[in-house]
């Protein structure tokens, strides 16, 4: 793809590699259990940042970070592994959406969460003052690509009084895959998710994330959080990025892809197949 810098071939071992210094990396943290997260930085309605940064960036965040910051564990283990499959129109409205940055947009996937063999449906909006509303529901994994007479009327009770909700039916466009930690600071409900073994794409058509790097998304109840400016004093800016956008890039439709081409060319790369 013309979007693409210097493509390459992965190896097996990158991704693996970058997987195994990150979960050195957050182990460095106090854990917390799934209960704690979840009662105290649930976080559904947030500002969400993103980052792609090197991994020894996110050494110098953690070794910065305070004493109320910790990861999530689960079983003894810090990083799960999340397959989501993203819904749109035949036109691709939601991502047309994203395209033109309009104030009111949303998306809709099935996550998958591979290390506990359970699935949920999402539906994700953007609102004004750019805040990031989430409704989620649990779906059948069987059924993870489609929605379903129930996962339908979900999805339009989610965005009733948002958008008009779509009158085409929504089906499976891209999928994702990662792998993730999660670090959480209850003091000031804030989160930071940390992405590894990135890929984006449907079938043969992927790109994935270029090996040293991570995706970090910061998650906070107000305007900015104690991460974003450590990463800032780290000369770290977010970056315009979406999964699902970056696969739907990836599938050579010759739609436009300007707020992610930068992205695009700077830490992504054709997935090997």
């Amino acid at each position: 793809m013309s979007a693409v810098l210097d493509p390459e071939n992965q190896s097996p071992g990158h991704g693996a590699a970058c997987s195994g210094q990150v979960d050195e990396i957050v182990r460095r943290l106090p854990a917390m259990d799934l209960a704690t997260l979840e009662a105290g930085a649930a976080l559904l309605t947030r500002v969400d940042r993103k980052y792609v940064v090197p991994v020894r960036t996110l050494k110098s965040l953690v070794h910065c970070m305070g004493s109320d910051w910790a990861a999530l564990e689960i079983e003894g283990r810090r990083q799960f592994g999340y397959t989501s499959t993203y819904f749109d129109t035949e036109d691709l409205a939601t991502y047309r959406a994203h395209l033109q940055r309009r104030r009111r947009r949303y998306k809709v996937r099935v996550r998958q969460y591979v290390d506990s063999d359970s699935c949920m449906l999402e539906v994700k909006r953007k609102g004004l003052r750019g805040l990031t509303v989430k409704d989620r529901r649990p779906h059948p994994d069987w059924q993870h690509a489609e929605l379903g007479v129930e996962g339908n009327a979900f999805v339009a009770e989610a965005l009733q009084g948002h958008v008009t909700p779509p009158v085409e039916p929504l089906t499976p466009v891209v999928v994702t895959s990662n792998r993730r930690a999660t670090l959480v600071s209850l003091a000031t409900r804030a989160r930071l998710t940390v992405d590894t073994d990135l890929t984006c794409g449907w079938g043969t058509a992927k790109m994935s994330l270029r090996p040293g790097f991570v995706v970090l998304e910061s998650k906070v109840q107000g305007h900015v959080s104690s991460i974003d400016r450590m990463l800032r004093s780290l000369g770290e800016r977010p970056v315009a990025i979406s999964k699902y956008c970056i696969g739907v890039a990836a599938l050579g439709l010759e739609l436009p892809t300007n707020p992610w081409r930068r992205t695009l060319r700077r830490y992504f790369e054709i997935a090997a197949s």
